[in-house]
């Protein structure tokens, strides 16, 4: 048998469906981690079937987010929902088996949340360093602005002063120059998407593709509703 795990994403009001549907497919819950991030706890439901492991992350949990649990389907996740509780603090809703926040006794609540003096400054000086990275790039990029504003500018005020004619002809010219270069952009972007797709599993290529074409679909949808 051939083992082999994904990642997908999920989010707060598609896993009670989510964890429907893998109970109804005969999915096994394996377990469900947390771990403490800058946008909050992200929690990672794992669930195995055919030597088949599947992963679904639901990023940034935050306290004002309240979690519905999947013991009405999977029994034994009460044990790593309540953890998440206690050591979390992610509000879960509806355990089957809820302990109150007393499944551990602890001396300090939600302690995989606190991070140490030593964590909080490398976290902040981290943050200055990456406002200070924006603000030189911010100023690195204000000159070349400027002198594009320039330049048009300056090409403005040629065509103004040109035959009505021939400034047209200068004006179609250059769209269609545009218009190449563009085209030409996308190409090769799509080329270097098609060579990365064909080095990757073709099972997650698949899915990688379905994902671009309704992003692509979508785009397509609100701009004919736009219009």
């Amino acid at each position: 048998m051939e083992y082999r795990s994904d990642f997908s994403r999920c989010t707060i009001d598609e896993l009670p469906a989510l964890s429907s549907r893998l109970k109804a497919e005969g999915w096994r819950f394996v377990q469900m981690l947390c771990a403490n991030t800058d946008d909050g706890i992200d929690m990672v439901y794992s669930f195995m079937k055919d030597g088949h492991l599947v992963n679904y992350e639901i990023k940034g949990v935050t306290k004002g987010d309240v979690v519905p649990s999947i013991t009405n389907d999977f029994i034994a996740a009460f044990v790593f929902e309540n953890e998440s509780h206690d050591l979390f603090g992610v509000n879960i809703s509806d355990i089957a088996i809820d302990f109150k926040g007393h499944f551990y006794d602890l001396a300090q609540a939600e302690p995989m949340t606190i991070i140490s003096p030593a964590q909080k400054a490398a976290k902040e000086k981290a943050a200055k360093l990456a406002a200070a990275k924006a603000a030189k790039e911010k100023a690195a990029a204000a000159p070349q602005e400027d002198d594009a504003a320039a330049k048009q500018a300056e090409l403005e005020a040629k065509l103004a002063a040109m035959d009505p004619e021939k400034a047209a002809k200068v004006r179609a010219a250059m769209e269609a120059k545009a218009k190449k270069e563009a085209a030409a952009l996308a190409q090769a972007k799509e080329k270097a998407l098609e060579e990365k797709l064909a080095g990757m599993d073709p099972e997650k290529a698949a899915k990688v593709r379905a994902a671009m074409a309704a992003k692509a679909a979508q785009a397509a949808s609100a701009k004919k509703g736009g219009e």
